[in-house]
């Protein structure tokens, strides 16, 4: 399998940008490594098969920086056909302990992120009639979960965008999708905010997950090239999704009972 795609994907130093940064270079793509630490943008690069990948240090938190970005990437490329919104942390904690300190960097990174990436790069995909955007947001923007306020807020919003840029632009040739995992393992927390002790919970919930970070990334791989749009790429998510949408009294009534056993774990912890 071999094509010439121009894939940018942020995010990509580390986790599933990488993982899905390997996959696209392995089908033949040309890749545009971006992430905030230049090692890792430039780590990734030199793992992917094949030639003509980029590698960005970029803060996507920072409009200038991605104007730049696309600046650099119209310049070398002149546009891209698969846009991959991935850049993003984590952040835990109920609403009382939340700062607005907190919600801006959380909204900032997580949400207007992916403003920025589509902003600043869709205009080309609709110029040539094709190309897809992929925005990865997390079960936690489905769940309604407690105890991870902003993180689930910022998500849920990444899900609605994705709604409502598909309805825009897939007549117009662009494909949208967006990705709702689950806890699975990667370095997600090392740049979490917020509660200490909800980062610690996490991190356990992603040691004890019995999803792998290259079983993900295949699952996403293969529903992204098929045009899926709601990817939920961990084992046990599907269901409560199903759960939430079908019966969702009975959905809150189980997460009611989930997040109590939860916080005694914790308590014991």
């Amino acid at each position: 399998m071999s094509d010439s795609r121009r894939v940018l994907i942020t995010g990509a130093g580390s986790g599933l940008g990488r993982a899905m940064a390997i996959r696209y270079a392995k089908a033949g793509a040309r890749v545009a490594c971006i992430d905030l630490i230049a090692e890792r943008a430039e780590e990734t690069k030199a793992m992917l098969a094949g030639g003509g990948h980029l590698a960005y240090t970029v803060d996507v938190g920072s409009d200038a920086a991605m104007e730049t970005l696309r600046d650099n990437v119209l310049r070398e490329w002149n546009g891209v056909d698969v846009l991959y919104n991935n850049a993003g942390i984590a952040s835990g904690g109920p609403m009382i302990e939340t700062t607005m300190e907190e919600w801006r960097r959380i909204i900032e990174i997580d949400l207007f992120s992916v403003v920025r990436g589509c902003r600043l790069f869709l205009p080309t995909m609709l110029a040539a009639g094709r190309g897809q955007i992929v925005s990865t947001a997390s079960f936690a923007g489905l769940a309604g979960a407690p105890g991870i306020m902003t993180y689930g807020v910022a998500k849920a919003a990444v899900v609605a965008l994705s709604e409502q840029l598909r309805a825009e632009v897939q007549a117009k040739g662009v494909r949208v999708s967006v990705l709702c995992p689950s806890f699975f393992r990667t370095n997600l927390c090392e740049s979490g905010i917020g509660a200490p002790r909800v980062m610690v919970a996490a991190q356990r919930l992603m040691d004890e997950s019995p999803d792998t970070l290259d079983g993900v990334a295949d699952k996403v791989f293969a529903a992204a090239e098929r045009g899926d749009f709601m990817i939920i790429p961990t084992r046990r998510e599907p269901m409560r999704w199903r759960l939430k949408r079908w019966f969702p009294e009975f959905y809150f009534r189980q997460l009611q009972k989930l997040s109590a056993v939860a916080a005694m774990n914790n308590k014991q912890g």
